[in-house]
């Protein structure tokens, strides 16, 4: 092998996992490329030419395109990802951190009426 030649199958290989995870992604959420060109601000050509190897994306790019999806920007470079369960993973912690919000606020709630009752002058005192 050639010096160089190891780079190339080595971006080759990038462009190929790149460009496959943002087809799944993109068609996971039922999107065009039109519609995740008008989310990231590219154009549709564009988002074609990634998603058939034509380009590779700057990391400014990189990091538009995950937050369009919604995902971590390194799960656009996952070998072996299955969109579905990358977005019931989300799912999980946004509806994880709403929980913990409620149970919080709940908390707070009790506590203050507990807090109002102890300072009311009662029978017992």
């Amino acid at each position: 092998m050639r010096w160089g030649q190891g780079l190339r199958l080595v971006m080759t290989n990038i462009r190929e996992v790149l460009a496959s995870n943002l087809k799944k992604f993109r068609r996971a959420r039922g999107w065009s490329q039109a519609v995740l060109a008008e989310k990231t601000g590219a154009s549709c050509q564009y988002i074609g030419m990634l998603e058939t190897k034509g380009k590779f994306p700057s990391s400014e790019m990189i990091q538009n395109l995950a937050s369009a999806l919604s995902i971590d920007p390194t799960e656009l470079f996952n070998k072996e990802i299955d969109p579905v369960t990358s977005m019931k993973n989300v799912q999980k912690a946004v509806l994880g951190d709403i929980g913990e919000a409620v149970n919080r606020t709940i908390a707070d709630f009790f506590a203050e009426k507990i807090r109002k009752l102890d300072e009311e002058p009662g029978e017992n005192d």
